[in-house]
């Protein structure tokens, strides 16, 4: 499968997730892989435009990295893909998948699958105004707009407007009588409503998004679509990111060490810390490091306890890795002994 549309390699990439995927934590993804995709969590175009915060702030070593956009005003969208094509993202991705109240209020995320000419407007607007793709995150489908024919209506349309890229999320999205929460297992994935939807469209870029637990599984689903995209296993479990170049990228590169990505992280929180960040914003998404690691538990209790408060402790990562490797030598001292 061809995952290069217009210029942007999709074959793996990291999904956008709310308070989590901010810029301390791509910059924390990017220590352990060079070619995967980084998204922004949803910046919605009301915080861009009237915010006080610098919404769309990152870091350089970041790329490639896209802007993920909830809205639905094409003027707005088309603003904002000015604004972050000036900034140097490499792609702003619509938000048609997210289906919180907050968001439906708002009239974007999942319930704009019910409004194709919407996004169509803005895809035709933004395009308009930037060079960078313009891509669409979507459901397969949506309350009872959920027949396979109701999805391809919605890729139809959007993809005439000029759109040749779509990451399916493929979980329909229940806007009425679940929570986003309980809409993460319920209703069932469907995997082969995206291959059907790849087969019928062969000249779109397809990616798959949902339940994607391994490696093993993301390359079966590369025998049917263009690119995978991990969202929760890879916060859970982020030292999965540093085998991705290798398996998905062929790049054999050497693979950083946790310590190695400890130490950078450090190096890069004491910046952070110098323009006024507080180490916790930054130390919170490496909780996972060592999940499944001797030590795992270690680590993520002296982050929790020394990281946060009014008086956390400086240079808490490389004390906390210290924690983890002392308390694997009493391991094995204590393993030692048993066996003598």
């Amino acid at each position: 499968m061809n995952a290069k549309h217009q210029g942007l390699n999709r074959t793996f990439s990291v999904a956008p997730m709310l308070d989590w995927t901010d810029k301390h934590c791509r910059y924390f993804y990017r220590t352990m892989s060079r070619h995967a995709l980084l998204y922004t969590e949803m910046v919605t175009t009301g915080a861009i435009i009237f915010g006080k915060g610098d919404y769309l702030s990152f870091n350089t070593e970041e790329h490639p990295v896209a802007l993920q956009l909830g809205g639905s005003d094409p003027a707005a969208m088309a603003q904002c893909s000015a604004k972050a094509q000036a900034l140097g993202y490499d792609e702003v991705n619509i938000n048609v998948g997210c289906p919180s109240d907050r968001v439906k209020n708002g009239r974007f995320g999942a319930c704009l699958m019910a409004e194709p000419t919407v996004v169509a407007d803005c895809i035709k607007a933004m395009q308009a105004e930037v060079d960078i793709p313009v891509t669409v995150k979507c459901r397969i489908g949506i309350d009872d707009m959920d027949e396979y024919e109701d999805l391809t209506r919605f890729v139809s349309e959007v993809a005439d407007a000029g759109c040749d890229t779509f990451i399916i999320h493929a979980r329909k999205a229940w806007l009425q009588g679940l929570s986003p929460k309980e809409n993460r297992d319920i209703p069932p994935l469907s995997y082969p409503r995206v291959y059907a939807l790849k087969q019928e469209f062969p000249d779109l870029s397809i990616s798959i998004n949902g339940g994607i637990k391994t490696f093993e599984e993301a390359k079966q689903h590369l025998s049917y679509v263009d690119g995978v995209m991990l969202g929760r296993e890879i916060y859970a479990n982020p030292y999965l990111l540093a085998r991705v170049d290798e398996v998905f990228y062929s790049d054999s590169q050497a693979v950083p060490t946790r310590e190695m990505v400890v130490v950078k992280m450090q190096d890069y929180i004491r910046e952070q810390v110098a323009k006024g960040e507080r180490e916790w914003h930054v130390a919170r998404h490496m909780l996972g490091l060592f999940q499944g690691q001797p030590g795992g538990r270690v680590w993520r209790r002296y982050l929790s306890q020394n990281g946060t408060g009014r008086n956390p402790q400086s240079d808490i990562l490389l004390r906390g890795y210290e924690a983890v490797q002392a308390t694997i030598e009493q391991s094995k001292q204590h393993f030692a002994a048993r066996n003598n």
